[in-house]
């Protein structure tokens, strides 16, 4: 699917500068870093539910 970014200047430019450094398309690096962001909040989210799961264990035990 097609999809229209803006970014700031200041942004554009540091995504341009990497790019070019790493020889890679600004398109690939923004990817990587939507993808890198899910990532870290799907790991949170997993965390909280598993602190949850062992911390209340007893009270979902009594709930079944």
């Amino acid at each position: 699917m097609a999809m229209t970014l803006r970014l700031p200047e200041d942004l554009d430019a540091k995504l341009t500068e990497r790019a070019r450094r790493e020889g890679r398309s600004k398109q690939e690096l923004a990817l990587e870093a939507i993808r890198d962001a899910q990532h870290r909040a799907e790991l949170k989210v997993d965390d909280v539910l598993a602190e949850l799961m062992d911390s209340d264990a007893e009270i979902l035990d009594y709930l079944k």
